[in-house]
């Protein structure tokens, strides 16, 4: 049987869909996310709203994968729980970046800032926009820590939903949104060879410098 190490060194995908000009992309980041973003949902991209969120805290990264939830001037939002690890590492530490990978479109977009709570009247208005049972899942779990079985939670969840029945149900007090302040955002346009387009945007003095960097 082939070892794993030699199957990673035969795999190989040369990239030619598409090509990445300073002529041709936006003079705004944001705007030019949105651009992406829309090329990504119209092409049915598997879940193109999903990103990965690294944090550090202690010395230590770490990374997940959360859903954008929506872009407001330079603001990356996303919800989650306030007790989980995430939320420990963005209370030590509020640098973070965002990555986006699109395989689809042969596209990476890689955004750095600094996280902020949003606001609760936010949090309210977008815990109100999801399902039930969804709603019903953020009383019910205790992220990030120690769950002895599947049953314990499946438990929960149904005595929650008897509980809550014909009620409306209100946000947890422990779950809320982020946003990600945007202050470097960076295109990444696959090309063959492995010479990529990389194109990448810098704040300072509040305006946006754009440059181009080696693959």
């Amino acid at each position: 049987m082939t070892n794993i190490t030699e199957q990673l060194q035969k795999l190989r995908l040369d990239y030619s869909k598409m090509k990445l000009s300073e002529a041709d992309i936006d003079a705004n980041p944001i705007k030019q996310f949105e651009t992406w973003m829309t090329d990504a949902v119209n092409a049915q991209v598997n879940e193109p709203n999903a990103m990965v969120l690294s944090t550090v805290a202690h010395g230590k990264p770490s990374s997940r994968v959360v859903l954008l939830r929506g872009v407001a001037d330079k603001h990356f939002k996303f919800f989650t729980n306030y007790h989980s690890k995430k939320a420990e590492h963005i209370e030590h530490n509020k640098n973070a970046c965002l990555n986006f990978f699109w395989p689809e479109l042969e596209r990476q977009i890689r955004i750095e800032g600094e996280l902020e709570k949003l606001n609760e009247a936010e949090s309210d208005a977008y815990f109100k926009t999801r399902p039930r049972d969804s709603q019903i899942g953020a009383w019910a779990s205790v992220q990030s820590a120690e769950l002895k079985s599947r049953e314990e939670l499946e438990e929960k969840v149904i005595a929650l939903t008897k509980k809550l029945e014909g009620a409306e149900i209100k946000r947890p007090p422990y779950w809320g949104g982020y946003a990600l302040n945007a202050n470097y955002i960076e295109f990444w346009q696959g090309r063959s060879n492995r010479l990529h387009d990389r194109i990448a945007y810098e704040l300072k003095n509040n305006e946006w410098k754009k440059f181009r960097l080696y693959p």
